[in-house]
């Protein structure tokens, strides 16, 4: 194909793709059920429920929930109360879900979860657990762009408009002391909206320049040729930050905490698990990630992807206040009341049974 056809559809590719405000770092906006779970037999139920259907994306970001059901850890603690699975695409297509009670326990970002929080009034979700730091970076064209400075007039993708990269690059950008323009993208740096799906193309076809991206896309850049500027981790202290946090509904949270509290023990259990054995997790995260996209990882870009992601149960709360605050300077958010929307109750009796330390909301905890 000629150069310049395959910028042509490159561009045309992200031209048509749709600006979600505050979307997560996904692939889309469509889910997929799959009810696959195997029950043990001569177990019992919990809260008296049939099943519990969690909802996570297939992003390496999301592997403590790829690990816990490859593993068969959610079903563990959930007894005869089935294990059922949607996988999403896109933080708004999961909000949407929770809200109808299509699922009831969720993997997400930080923007989704803060949106989808506000949005609602705090009416429709609590975040009761952490589950990954890190895994997001700046990937660009070396013969481009060598030095931070160099960024300044080029093209950079993230993957939403709003998104939780979209609302770093902006803050960075800004810090930079360089203005962008948060709707249309455009200023002393282009931001260009792209579906992570579609940026290693676009990069590989030079309709951009680099991309703020999360991980495995950042990896599938350097393979590429593409080179890491700035990893994000390097901005935060201690160099943390929430990529993943746990939700479920205030209905499902109050109607069955023992429910709650078997997928919190799962999930606990889970990183334990994948920390104590990364080389094995690696592997059984991408079986799943095969099985719900239908494509493993190749090692070149797994490899590095699953390096720079901590698991955690921790969920890094003052992070969350501090990208929100962000997002309300780059004007893509009015600033939020998130008062209440932790409830780590259920998470501290979990990690106190396991030996492990108390995690804090930040005081943005209920009561």
């Amino acid at each position: 194909m000629p150069a310049t056809q395959a910028v042509r559809r490159a561009l045309a590719v992200i031209a048509a793709l749709p600006l979600l405000t505050l979307a997560a770092c996904g692939y889309g906006s469509e889910a997929k059920d799959d009810d696959t779970a195997k029950v043990a037999a001569g177990a019992e139920k919990i809260d008296g429920l049939d099943s519990v259907r969690i909802g996570y994306f297939g992003n390496l970001t999301h592997g403590t929930a790829l690990v816990a059901r490859q593993k068969g850890f959610f079903q563990e603690e959930l007894g005869a109360t089935e294990a059922k699975y949607a996988t999403f695409n896109a933080g708004p297509s999961e909000i949407e879900a929770l809200n109808a009670g299509s699922i009831d326990i969720g993997w997400i970002g930080p923007s989704p979860a803060i949106n989808g929080y506000t949005k609602s009034l705090g009416k429709n979700l609590r975040i009761i657990g952490g589950s990954a730091s890190g895994g997001v970076k700046l990937v660009v064209n070396p013969e481009k762009i060598k030095s931070l400075k160099d960024v300044e007039g080029k093209r950079i993708a993230t993957p939403q408009h709003g998104n939780t990269q979209d609302v770093a690059f902006l803050n960075w950008a800004a810090g930079q002391g360089w203005k962008v323009d948060a709707a249309s993208g455009k200023g002393d740096v282009t931001v260009v909206r792209s579906d992570n799906k579609v940026t290693p193309d676009a990069y590989k076809a030079g309709s951009v320049d680099g991309a703020w991206v999360p991980e495995p896309t950042a990896s599938r850049l350097v393979a590429e040729g593409g080179k890491v500027l700035l990893d994000e981790a390097t901005l935060w202290p201690d160099e943390k930050f929430v990529i993943t946090n746990i939700i479920v509904s205030q209905k499902f949270l109050k109607e069955h905490p023992k429910a709650v509290e078997a997928v919190l023990t799962a999930s606990v259990r889970t990183n334990k698990w994948i920390n104590a054995h990364p080389d094995e997790a690696k592997t059984v995260a991408n079986a799943q990630l095969e099985i719900d996209s239908g494509k493993a990882l190749p090692a070149e870009v797994l490899d590095p992807a699953w390096k720079s992601i901590r698991f955690t149960d921790d969920p890094l709360a003052a992070t969350l206040g501090t990208q929100a605050e962000h997002a309300v300077k780059a004007g893509l958010l009015e600033k939020p009341d998130l008062k209440g929307i932790y409830d780590l109750t259920l998470l501290n009796k979990v990690l106190a049974a396991e030996g492990g330390s108390k995690v804090d909301d930040a005081d943005l905890g209920v009561g």
